[in-house]
């Protein structure tokens, strides 16, 4: 398998592994519980942002926002600037 060689700062492993310690497992396994979680973090926002921009390009959403007659003000123009 491939590996990947990090480096830390000594104040950085100093305190890898007293979490190491404290956690009673190895500063490997806190590294790669810290990076599992990062892209399980980042793979949750990703697909939350999908799905947030999916729901304002509905266009039965549009068109129940203007039925319900809620101006959220101008709408922006394909150049950027507001209309």
């Amino acid at each position: 398998m491939p590996a990947l060689n990090v480096e830390f700062s000594d104040q950085e492993l100093e305190e890898l592994r007293a979490l190491a310690q404290e956690q009673g497992t190895t500063m490997k396994a806190v590294v790669r519980e810290a990076m599992a979680d990062k892209i399980a973090r980042h793979r949750a926002l990703r697909e939350a942002a999908e799905m947030f921009q999916a729901t304002f390009r509905d266009p039965a959403l549009a068109d129940a926002i203007a039925a319900a007659g809620i101006d959220d003000g101008p709408v922006p123009s394909s150049t950027g600037r507001a209309a």
